[in-house]
């Protein structure tokens, strides 16, 4: 378990000790949650600019786990936040209050610091204690005893899970339910009504006969869409009520339901003893498991952490009330109780208890983490089974001051309020009461007693793969020498897959491999290849989806397969190509050619950088470990193939073709391009005619740059590993340490270019644009709003219009910042 990072206020905001305890103006209770997307949404009692406590309220912001510097405000809250909870996709926020208010928020266009609340419900008078998001029915399990198979088919098993609310056809509704300090339930259903503010339905139920005060709630999913709810009046001489709640949409109206299940008393095992009197925490085992609950008590002088499980037990009862068998014999009568399973003692008061999001592995008993946070600093790591200690960590830490020697440093008492687990359960985020940020890594479940293997890697990146979860706590659980063999790894069991599987999660694991070779230094260049690969998969699947066939009675061989189909054969003049062609078949209406000639352009461009590189990359390397992708013949054929369209469009509206600076006019560069390209497939190796007419490209025609370094300040960067943990951050200041610039060698002769490119559409922004999107993972820039908007255009803009090329997330940012 060890602290990877801290991000606090800025030094002005702590004045000097020998004033008043300025901490006070910020202390309070704090929370925090991290969705599956890996953004972590914390509260803080003043804003974290603020350094003499003048807005003194709840203030909810979000941050990106790889640029926790960055924070956005979403909220600015009068009444204390008493309950954060993101869905399960990670798009929408919900912030409840003591006053009873519960807020929905979510994304403005994608963008992290531009929010729009969905709309306010209101229960007046209610203190809301806990809260949880409809479930949209999707569960994926690693199966255990397949975790070494090949075929993720059987490795990974998707369980048939009834959504919480189903709509018209079992479609899953969005909503959430919340659970109040006097014992009511309330139920909120999202309706989406086109594009405009959804319609929020809301109504509420007692979860017993009588109201009385609760202290601690919990809510899980349970089985059959409906949830789970544990219920604590705060004391161990009253027992712990769970309640089953089932939520309808019944003509337009939301429709609660709520049947009492069975309830048990605290320390009704082997703890009896009556200095722990105070029930402060109850939490179920996994959001996904409502079979398994904790339950954290605290005394005098410490606390109990108690597991106890739903069991089936028989009960003897007379024969004659026996039930009878389909054979007429009596069987034993059996009923479900909760039982006492084993316990944990520490010697401070616990303040927060932290359990797994989801249970990942299909095994009996669930496997995972518990964390606990005490009122010491401590924080302790427990297996989920067991209860038995799996790791420690303390955040009385030293504070550090340069101008401060030290022997006079003071050691400070952190105060741990609040922790949250990530998705797949390698990362812990806690707050504490001054709203500092604290991110943890922990071991994985199979491997809990050292690093990260490589099968475990690969394994938990195919998880995320599959489910859609963000993996950046996965990269940051790797170690530096293991990064190539994680990708390889990773690689090969991918293309073992059939053939479907690969088409559907092609784009994701191309971004999970590129993010990999991000984080070494070796394996920049491999970086830029795969990003290269896969804005060629992307610009042919839009250029090719242009093309209709001729014949509409013959679906099955369109435009698209007829150019594969002649790329099959020994051809490298790209006219005699279109002889082979239908030319009605690849028109393309003369506006839309147009507005999509900077992707024409770049393909160009591609295909001149490739060529360039060849004889350098001969020289260096003679089939290198990684990717290439001068080796990837189907992504050069792919290239070919585009050629052959520009070609074609080009006949139909010269203005679209690309632009080249050459030496001689009559020189034809697609032309050219086409032929280096072709007799570089049919050859395994390229012979010694095509490295020279590959070494005299630079001196015929100007080559443009292609993947111009972009400086990155993140997290998940080379530079992390030579880091020493943990790295001290501070709110709204990127950290010089972790600037890291790739060293990609340009093409000798190349083009130099000090103008900002966008990443997506391949246009130049100029050295100062006013305004971009940001990416938090790879730090591509794309502009915020374009002029052209042909159908063409506007379907890749929205291609990309939610994540960056290479899956990460987009935030608004001035230029004059970066």
């Amino acid at each position: 378990m060890d602290l990877l990072y801290t991000v606090s206020r800025k030094p002005n905001c702590n004045p000097s000790k020998s004033g008043p305890d300025y901490d006070v103006l910020h202390d309070g209770r704090t929370l925090c949650c991290i969705s599956s997307q890996s953004i972590v949404a914390f509260s803080a009692i003043t804003e974290l600019e603020d350094c003499w406590g003048k807005s003194w309220g709840s203030h909810v912001y979000i941050a990106d786990l790889n640029v926790p510097w960055h924070c956005h405000k979403v909220i600015s809250n009068k009444a204390i936040v008493t309950a954060l909870e993101w869905d399960v996709p990670g798009d929408k926020l919900l912030i409840a209050d003591v006053d009873g208010n519960v807020q929905l928020w979510t994304f403005k266009d994608h963008l992290l610091n531009e929010w729009v609340c969905l709309g306010t419900v209101s229960f007046p008078g209610e203190h809301i204690l806990s809260a949880l998001f409809f479930h949209n029915g999707k569960k994926t399990n690693l199966v255990p005893d397949m975790k070494d198979a090949m075929q993720y088919t059987e490795k990974f098993k998707s369980l048939p899970l009834t959504p919480s609310v189903r709509g018209f056809g079992g479609s899953p509704i969005d909503g959430c339910v919340v659970v109040t300090a006097t014992g009511m339930i309330g139920a909120i259903i999202c309706l989406q009504e086109g594009q405009g503010v959804p319609l929020l339905l809301h109504t509420s139920e007692s979860l017993s006969s009588t109201r009385s005060r609760i202290t601690a709630a919990d809510i899980c999913f349970g089985k059959n869409g409906n949830f789970m709810v544990a219920l604590s009046s705060g004391r161990v001489s009253l027992p712990v009520h769970c309640v089953r709640v089932t939520v309808k949409l019944v003509d337009e109206k939301c429709v609660l339901n709520t049947q009492a299940l069975p309830s048990f008393f605290p320390h009704s095992g082997p703890i009896n003893d009556i200095q722990y009197r105070h029930v402060s925490q109850l939490k179920f085992a996994a959001r996904d498991d409502a079979d398994c609950l904790i339950i954290a008590t605290n005394g005098d002088s410490g606390c109990v952490i108690e597991l106890w499980e739903l069991r089936e037990k028989p009960v003897p009862i007379h024969k004659t009330f026996q039930p009878k068998n389909h054979n007429n014999q009596s069987e034993p009568y059996k009923t479900m109780v909760w039982q006492h399973q084993c316990h944990y003692v520490a010697q401070c008061p616990v303040v927060c208890v932290t359990t797994s999001k989801l249970s990942l592995v299909s095994a009996v008993p669930p496997v995972g983490y518990i964390t606990v946070a005490l009122s010491d600093g401590s924080i302790h790591c427990l297996f989920r089974d067991t209860l038995k200690q799996a790791a420690q960590t303390s955040q009385n830490v030293i504070a550090r001051n340069d101008d401060t020697p030290s022997t006079k440093q003071q050691k400070l008492h952190i105060r741990i309020s609040h922790a949250d687990m990530s998705c797949i359960g390698l990362v812990l985020a806690a707050v504490d009461a001054q709203g500092h940020l604290y991110v943890y890594r922990l071991s994985p479940f199979s491997e809990p007693s050292g690093p990260v293997s490589v099968s475990c890697a690969s394994t938990l990146l195919e998880y995320c793969m599959m489910t859609g979860f963000d993996w950046w706590d996965v990269l940051v659980s790797l170690r530096p020498e293991i990064i190539d063999a994680v990708c390889e790894r990773f690689s090969e069991n991918f293309n073992r897959q059939s053939a479907s599987i690969q088409q559907f999660y092609y784009i994701k694991q191309l971004n999970i491999k590129t993010s990999l070779y991000r984080l070494s230094m070796n394996g920049q260049s491999k970086a830029a290849d795969l990003t290269s690969l896969l804005m060629l998969h992307s610009v042919a699947t839009a250029f090719k989806s242009l093309l209709r066939p001729s014949d509409l009675s013959n679906h099955e061989k369109g435009p698209a397969e007829s150019l594969a189909n002649v790329m099959t054969e020994s051809i490298t003049d790209v006219d005699k190509v279109l002889l082979h062609l239908e030319a009605k078949e690849f028109t393309v209406e003369p506006s839309t050619l147009q507005s999509l000639q900077q992707l024409i352009q770049w393909v160009a461009d591609l295909a001149l950088n490739l060529l360039a590189r060849l004889p350098e990359q001969r020289q260096v390397s003679n089939k290198g470990s990684g990717y290439e992708l001068l080796r990837d013949y189907k992504a050069l054929n792919t290239l070919r193939e585009l050629l052959v369209i520009i070609r074609i469009w080009g006949l139909l509206r010269q203005s679209c073709l690309p632009v080249f600076v050459r030496s001689a006019e009559n020189l034809d560069v697609l032309a050219l391009l086409f032929k280096l390209l072709s007799r570089l497939i049919q050859n395994t190796e390229p012979d010694e005619n095509l490295i020279d007419d590959c070494c005299l490209l630079p001196s015929q025609v100007m080559i443009p740059p292609l993947n111009s370094p972009q400086k990155l300040i993140a997290i998940t960067s080379p530079l992390f590993f030579c880091q020493s943990l943990p790295i001290q951050l501070e709110w709204g200041t990127e950290p010089d340490s972790l600037l890291y610039v790739p060293e990609i060698n340009p093409v000798e002769g190349a083009m130099q270019s000090e103008q900002i490119i966008d990443c997506t559409r391949h246009t130049y922004l100029g050295k100062h644009p006013s305004v971009v999107k940001q990416c938090t993972r790879c730090a591509g820039v794309a502009f915020q709003q374009f002029l052209t908007r042909t159908a063409a255009i506007r379907a890749w803009d929205m291609r990309w219009a939610r994540e960056c090329l290479c899956g990460g997330h987009w935030r608004l940012h001035y230029f004059s910042s970066i």
